[in-house]
């Protein structure tokens, strides 16, 4: 059973930067994705950035919002996700979640939320003006 946890999240001032972690466990496949969501309160879920591990050449996606700005990368030997925030606003504060989709991902348009199976229980990104 694929599990998922997220650390990292905080209190930043605008302009700051924070990492965010996700370490898997339980994984028994080759190739799946990766992806981070957000919600805001009061707001729907976001889809803000995948990535696709040992799969289209670990191809990633971002959301308009955040490129730029953040970036995915992944650690294969720590089975970890990484999402570095930089530039942070106001307005990326929100609960974020990572999730696992078990099947890499091709499109690159936007991110489904029924395309990923297993979900982290979230991690809070404060961001003071």
């Amino acid at each position: 059973e694929v599990q998922l946890v997220e650390s990292g999240g905080g209190l930043v001032q605008a302009g700051g930067s924070l990492r965010l972690s996700c370490v898997a466990s339980g994984l028994a496949f080759d190739d799946y994705a990766i992806g981070w969501f957000r919600q805001a309160p009061g707001k729907k879920r976001e889809g803000i950035t995948f990535i696709n591990i040992n799969a289209y050449d670990g191809a990633a996606y971002y959301v308009d919002s955040v490129k730029g700005r953040f970036t995915i990368s992944s650690d294969g030997a720590k089975n970890t996700v990484y999402l570095q925030m930089n530039s942070l606003k106001p307005e990326d504060t929100a609960v974020y979640y990572c999730a696992f989709s078990v099947h890499p991902i091709e499109t690159f348009d936007t991110m489904q939320p029924y395309e990923y199976t297993v979900w982290g229980q979230g991690t809070q990104v404060t961001v003071s003006s």
